[in-house]
């Protein structure tokens, strides 16, 4: 149990039986009337956003989520298995879990995996990866980096928009959160 005096972004909260991470918070103390805390709240497994006001100085419950650095191993039907890089437990993660970040998920990554009570509920992934793209239409001459862009599917299978003059094999970087291409990697 916390007191919302206490909140801090990325607190998980446990309202009704439910996880909420908080995004922000703000107190308020107006001229007249009792202080309050106005929160935004994410879903933890939805990531529905709400905004939720609590009286000041009431308790709050707070759920114990255990963030860990594991690496991805292998994909077993629809779940993805990771390994705890400490213990070297091996845990299974839903595909439903792992969700958009799967189009970013190479074998033998490291993620953040966060677990509640033994329940995988989300992975983070680094903010960019280096990925390979296995196809695009070639390049035309006179193609340059100011021109538009084309599709390319990386090693993962998923397609993702790069310069014309991105051509298969190349090791590009991408980022994780919107899948948009950042540069290529010289090697």
């Amino acid at each position: 149990m916390a007191s919302t005096n206490d909140l801090k972004n990325g607190m998980t909260l446990n309202l009704d039986g439910e996880l909420w991470n908080v995004v922000e918070f703000q107190h308020v103390k107006p001229g007249k009337g009792p202080a309050f805390v106005r929160t935004k709240l994410k879903h933890v497994l939805s990531g529905k956003v709400v905004d939720k006001t609590f009286n000041a100085g009431i308790k709050v419950e707070t759920a114990n989520v255990d963030k860990r650095t594991m690496q991805y191993l292998y994909k077993e039907g629809v779940d993805f298995v990771f390994m705890d890089l400490d213990t070297y437990d091996q845990i299974h993660v839903a595909g439903d879990t792992v969700g958009e970040n799967a189009n970013y998920l190479l074998e033998s990554a490291e993620a953040m995996v966060a677990t509640h009570e033994g329940v995988p509920l989300y992975i983070e992934l680094p903010a960019a990866v280096e990925m390979e793209v296995t196809y695009t239409e070639p390049g035309l001459q006179g193609d340059r980096s100011t021109g538009g862009t084309k599709p390319a599917t990386v090693e993962t299978g998923a397609e993702i928009q790069v310069p014309l003059f991105i051509s298969t094999g190349e090791k590009i970087k991408v980022d994780t959160r919107d899948g948009k291409y950042l540069g290529r990697i010289n090697s």
